[in-house]
């Protein structure tokens, strides 16, 4: 635990009060905790003035003096989110060396300090999450926790389902190997027969995936819009609007944007058919019915 004697932290200290570096950061509000360990590694962080190099470092905010870039950090209590409809030719950061645009534009105003959940291309635009709870941009970024995103897409052709299909099963970018979990054609006024409009939803987040997707079946992409993170949709939120989101809205991020087609189905196990009293079914010997036994025994005392 790091203290103001210019000590740093302990990572195995479990004394009252500390958690490690790469959470309080995320708690701040500063970034997301994977984005803070790139932090740390760069040197950038300071606890009581000696930089920390280790990711695992444990702090205590109420005894230690942190700060990132020479700019002291507190720890915030309050949650704060908020969605934006990004317009192109933005930089998912909250700064650029070569000054070009950012959607730190957009954040001015606020009383809270807030990063990005995740990112959207230069060239690409709509839905983009912010917070300063960290516990919740990272559940959102994980992998495991499959986040649908849903996406309007402007190709310059017609992709017969022949080339959706292929998307359908997977095709391999840098990165990995990726597919869409839903994708269909759609109909849009500006739509004509040079271009095609393509809804796609997919689960995974790697770099200018969907672009890469499409040039591996012979089309660019000329537009691309995310619409939606989960059933949370961007709805009319005008380009470069911010928004407050609720705990209903937050919700809706965990939930699949799937057709209902789409959707796995339970599995119920047919019934099998009792046969009626007395009939012969396959290698069953018969049975007699009540009524029958009753007669049989009448018949025998008779004898």
């Amino acid at each position: 635990m790091a203290d103001k004697s210019n000590k740093t932290a302990d990572k195995t200290s479990d004394n009252s009060g500390t958690l490690r570096l790469n959470k309080f950061l995320a708690d701040s509000g500063i970034c997301s905790r994977r984005a803070a360990d790139g932090i740390i590694a760069d040197g950038r962080v300071l606890v009581n003035g000696k930089k920390v190099f280790e990711l695992g470092i444990k702090v205590n905010p109420k005894e230690d003096r942190i700060t990132v870039d020479r700019k002291p950090i507190k720890q915030v209590t309050d949650k704060v989110y908020l969605m934006l409809h990004k317009p192109k030719g933005i930089l998912t950061t909250m700064e650029d060396e070569l000054g070009r645009p950012t959607v730190a534009q957009y954040l001015e105003t606020l009383p809270h300090r807030v990063f990005p959940v995740g990112r959207l291309d230069w060239d690409s635009e709509g839905l983009l999450l912010f917070t300063n709870d960290g516990e919740f941009a990272n559940k959102v970024m994980q992998p495991k926790n499959d986040i649908t995103k849903t996406y309007l897409v402007k190709v310059d052709g017609q992709p017969d389902d022949k080339h959706l299909n292929r998307l359908r099963m997977g095709v391999s970018i840098p990165g990995g190997r990726v597919r869409a979990i839903h994708i269909e054609k759609i109909s849009r006024k500006e739509g004509s027969k040079q271009y095609n409009w393509i809804k796609i939803v997919i689960n995974e987040g790697k770099n200018r995936q969907i672009r890469y997707m499409f040039e591996k079946i012979g089309y660019d992409v000329l537009k691309l819009q995310r619409i939606a993170i989960g059933q949370l949709k961007l709805g009319n939120l005008d380009r470069g609007e911010l928004t407050y989101i609720d705990e209903t809205d937050l919700k809706k991020v965990f939930l699949k944007d799937l057709p209902a087609d789409t959707k796995p189905k339970t599995h119920v196990k047919p019934k099998t058919a009792k046969p009626a009293p007395g009939k012969h079914v396959g290698k069953r010997s018969f049975k007699a019915s009540h009524k029958q036994n009753r007669d049989f025994n009448k018949l025998f005392r008779e004898e």
